[in-house]
């Protein structure tokens, strides 16, 4: 079938390619639409007890957006800044679309900073302003306030601050994607001999991309689409789209070195049917990863898997469907393998960096695997114990808090904002837990519950709320440590714990947290049932073994914890954050290990799937007396030398654009670029060429086992010459070229 696909790709090139180009341009023009529909996603789902508390306060003690502004660097009480603070928020006051106006010297619960050289100026604005209204108020208070002449004047707000955030991810994205595919293409055109063959894998990205931001356009409909979304949803199409198309490539480029008189239908027809089917699987296998990540229900966690399954499913389709179109056009300006070899030699002799033959060696990973093969004990005992060594941080130290604006670059006003209230205005103590009560405060029962809070360990003070409408309280506990410190939500479990006579919701920031940690925790096995289930399946159905699946699943594992703890290194403990050119906050983004845990995953079994897919042709080559000597390892050196080469271009290709995202501002964005780059390097390096043949070497041939049922399923339904030989088809003349147009000179 896929043989059938390709040369049916082949012989009507331009009418795929048509329906490719106009499926393009629909997404430049409709999909560019979705950065107007972007919204703000919420972590926890709105049945989260944290969210059910917020909406009840909403209910009970309504309040509008905030817009706050601290004033420091002077003398307070200051004749000219006390008249000049007084004139700003007297026209603040004036304006549509302000409810009340706090300050230190016209209104009462002004507030001096920790400095005795600051002050707090709150501006609370209507409730139920249309977004576009809002933000018009907004900048105009902000606008007003910064006309206040003092040494520093920040502003900010929730709201600013989400804005903040939204400019700068869409910022980031657009610096870091726009370097990095000038530098992709550089990249595509060494590793493939020419700009026109580069072209082709660039195109698949920026064609799987650009209907990509049209389905995301269409979810719009449906659900929330944050900025986030689209800068990881994109990567991961980039990454996807150009994978497949090298892996494409390599494998015509083989099959045409074969049979150089062959016409190019048959040639691409050839290499769909293998390379297709690796691709396919490939797709399938990453597919199966978003749908783990939709397990976890979140909002933001379910729109990321929404979009990345539209990238995925978009990406596998460019791969079998695009770039065999695309090398049917421009298969004549497609060097050979020795071609590229000798003009890569060609410069490094130029250069002076080395005089090697011209005909190509032994790949990175070949290199690597030969190493291992020869003491596949120690390699393997090695590896295993430094990954887990660099995975210790990540299990015993990890801080996972919410973005907010600490996330926000250093030099960011809402930054600033937040950690100079923090500091000076609330003298650096955690964020109250909010207990909402629907009981009388002034009744036995809601007393006696206030003096029960007042003895948890764990809280330092506790107050309830003046002006709460209604027979119910709101009481604000403030606890012990930072907001998402343990402390925080041992008291916010605790308060649960509670068996008052009346109902209590708990919320607040580090509510939220806790909701979040547990709906993830409790989720976590039926995403990790769907992934594993599904790369059993899929490795069976490209092996025919049950052992490989269970190795490609933890080494993976071994491959997410050493990211996992490389991300707590520097992004929490901020080693080497100023080269990185970030201020760590102290804490990693609480969504960042889930989306790590799939991309991470995917990628992995990406390059798992390109491996195993060539090892496989080669064991099912030799002939069945040699596989039970250690000959057998003949199969892993060849496969691995064969796809190597491949595997470390789409590694090195893919590694560009992760690392574009790190020229961004956004740390949340830097963090996935980061990881997935790290990701990158230990998984094509130390995992699959070092750890994966040692591994091969020492199960010998129960790499391939299974029992007799399935292996005979397999053989049947499964294995490429299951269907019998496909028939050859008829030259077809549009497409047969002379003799000098088939091979590459």
């Amino acid at each position: 079938m896929l043989a059938a696909l390709g040369r049916s790709c082949a012989r009507r090139r331009w009418p795929v390619l048509g329906v490719w180009l106009v499926l393009t341009a629909a997404g430049l023009v409709l999909g560019g639409q979705v950065f107007d529909r972007l919204a703000t996603t919420g972590s926890l789902r709105p049945d989260a007890e944290s969210q059910l508390a917020d909406r009840q306060v909403d209910r009970l003690r309504p309040e509008g957006p905030v817009v706050v502004a601290v004033v420091g660097g002077h003398e307070v009480y200051d004749r000219a800044l006390v008249d000049d603070i007084t004139a700003v928020t007297g026209e603040i006051r004036a304006m549509d679309g302000v409810t009340e106006v706090e300050d230190l010297y016209s209104a009462p619960g002004g507030r001096i900073g920790a400095d005795n050289r600051s002050s707090l100026i709150r501006v609370e604005l209507d409730r139920g302003l249309p977004d576009d209204r809002r933000e018009q108020v907004e900048d105009a208070v902000a606008g007003a306030l910064h006309r206040i002449h003092a040494p520093e004047v920040l502003v900010g707000g929730e709201k600013l601050a989400e804005r903040a955030f939204a400019d700068q991810a869409i910022a980031d994205a657009a610096f870091g994607e726009s370097v990095a595919i000038v530098v992709l293409l550089l990249v595509l055109a060494l590793i493939l001999g020419g700009f026109v063959a580069g072209a082709i894998p660039l195109a698949a990205a920026l064609a799987t991309v650009s209907v990509t931001l049209l389905g995301l356009f269409g979810l719009t409909a449906f659900t929330g689409v944050s900025e986030f979304t689209v800068n990881v949803v994109t990567l991961l199409g980039i990454g996807l789209a150009v994978d497949y198309a090298l892996l494409v490539i390599a494998r015509f480029r083989q099959e045409r070195e074969a049979d150089p008189d062959a016409p190019v239908a048959d040639l691409v027809a050839r290499t769909t049917a293998t390379a297709g089917r690796t691709v396919l699987i490939s797709g399938l296998a990453v597919g199966a990863a978003m749908a783990g990540l939709f397990a976890f229900a979140e909002p933001l966690l379910g729109a990321m898997a929404l979009g990345g399954a539209v990238a995925v499913l978009l990406a596998t389709l460019a791969g079998l469907t695009a770039v065999p179109a695309l090398i049917a056009t421009a298969h004549r300006r497609i060097p050979g393998a020795r071609d590229t070899a000798r003009v890569l030699t060609f410069r490094r002799a130029v250069a002076a960096v080395s005089r090697r033959r011209a005909e190509p060696g032994p790949g990175l990973l070949a290199r690597l695997a030969a190493f291992a093969q020869a003491r596949p004990a120690p390699v393997a005992l090695a590896v295993t114990a430094g990954l887990l060594a660099l995975s210790l941080p990540f299990l015993f130290a990890v801080n996972l808090e919410n973005s907010d604006a600490r996330a926000l670059p250093a030099s960011a006003e809402a930054r600033r904002l937040q950690e100079a209230v923090q500091r000076d205005f609330s003298g650096g103590q955690a964020d109250p837990i909010v207990v909402v009560v629907d009981a009388d405060p002034a009744g036995d029962p809601a007393r006696d519950f206030m003096n029960v809070l007042n003895t948890l360990n764990g809280v330092l003070r506790v107050e309830p709320r003046p002006d709460v409408a209604g027979p119910a309280a709101i009481i604000d506990v403030t606890p012990e440590g930072e907001t998402a410190g343990r402390t925080s939500r041992d008291v916010v479990r605790a308060i649960r714990a509670l068996d008052p006579p009346f109902p209590v919701l708990v919320g607040g920031a580090a509510a939220e947290l806790a909701d979040y940690r547990d709906s993830v925790v409790s989720r976590f096995p039926l995403a990790l049932l769907i992934v594993v289930l599904s790369t059993a399946v899929l490795l069976f159905v490209l092996t025919g073994s049950l052992v490989m699946p269970v190795k490609a699943l933890l080494m993976n594992a071994l491959t997410l914890l050493a990211t996992l703890g490389a991300l707590v290194v520097v992004f929490q403990w901020g080693v080497g954050d100023a080269l990185l050119g970030f201020d760590s906050w102290g804490a990693i983004d609480v969504t960042t290990p889930v989306l790590l845990f799939v991309f991470v995953f995917g990628l992995s079994m990406d390059y798992e799937v390109f491996l195993l897919a060539r090892i496989k042709e080669e064991w099912d080559g030799r002939p069945v007396s040699r596989r039970r000597t250690p000959d057998g390892d003949h199969a892993v050196r060849a496969g691995i030398e064969k796809s190597g080469p491949v595997v470390t271009a789409a590694a090195l290709c893919i590694g560009v654009v992760f690392l574009g995202f790190l020229l961004g501002d956004l740390i949340a964005v830097k963090e996935i670029g980061f990881a997935m780059a790290v990701a990158l390097l230990l998984d094509v390096t130390v995992v699959r060429g070092l750890l994966l043949p040692a591994v091969m070497s020492l199960l010998g041939e129960w790499n391939w086992w299974a029992p007799a049922p399935l292996n005979r399923l397999h053989q049947r339904w499964f294995s490429p010459r299951a269907g019998g030989p496909e028939p050859a088809a008829a030259p077809d003349p549009a497409v047969r070229a002379p003799h000098k147009e088939h091979t590459h000179r």
